[in-house]
């Protein structure tokens, strides 16, 4: 059986490693690269692939936005996140988003193979180095989309009143989102939420829009 697959990703070299690896495969054939969200968003309306490898952060839309937009566009696509971020609440994320793969660039070749023979074949794959990190990760307050744009804007410095603009809310409702971050992530300063959301990769996020 062939499949086709659509690789997403905003630098040339990490496109050039994956199609590589999927070539090895034997059975998949390559039918399009996307170097930001909407272009990838677009190309799998149109090739409807059996498998997207997606980058977590890329320009134009954040990663999980491209993800729910393939979803919707192409359910039957298995969809596999190949990301830099090391952060298991980010990882983590991924999971309860419910990829079919979760991949750090980092990951040796051959298990990313063997990964996306599996995807391919209807299971799910989680690379060793990411279940390693979230067996690591003690239990954690998950956070509301809304949360995580509000503190993806506190790490880029901007203040109240700039974030409910962004946001078309008002800064009175910021601060309550803001009490409710120091709250769930047990921190009493904003310079503290600032260190969570770069340990995250959130401020990637936030640059992605």
């Amino acid at each position: 059986m062939r499949y086709t697959a659509i690789i997403a990703d905003d630098h040339e070299i990490v496109r050039r490693s994956l199609a590589e690896i999927l070539r090895d495969v034997g059975n998949v054939e390559v039918v399009a690269e996307a170097a930001n969200g909407i272009e990838t968003i677009a190309l799998v309306k149109e090739h409807q692939p059996d498998l997207l490898l997606l980058d977590a952060a890329m320009p134009l839309a954040r990663g999980v936005q491209v993800y729910g937009e393939a979803r919707r566009w192409s359910p039957d696509t298995k969809i596999a996140v190949v990301t830099g971020f090391t952060a298991a609440g980010m990882l983590a994320d991924w999971m309860t988003a419910g990829v079919d793969g979760l991949f750090l660039k980092s990951v040796p070749a051959e298990e990313m193979q063997r990964g996306f023979i599996q995807i391919l074949a209807g299971g799910k794959f989680v690379a060793q180095e990411v279940a390693d990190r979230l067996e690591a990760e003690p239990e954690r307050e998950t956070l509301t989309d809304r949360e995580r744009e509000v503190l993806a804007l506190i790490a880029a410095g901007h203040q109240n009143n700039a974030i409910g603009d962004q946001l078309h809310i008002s800064p009175k409702t910021v601060e309550k989102h803001r009490a409710s971050l120091m709250a769930k992530l047990k921190v009493n300063s904003v310079s503290a939420l600032m260190v969570h959301a770069l340990k995250e990769g959130l401020l990637e996020e936030h640059r992605q829009i």
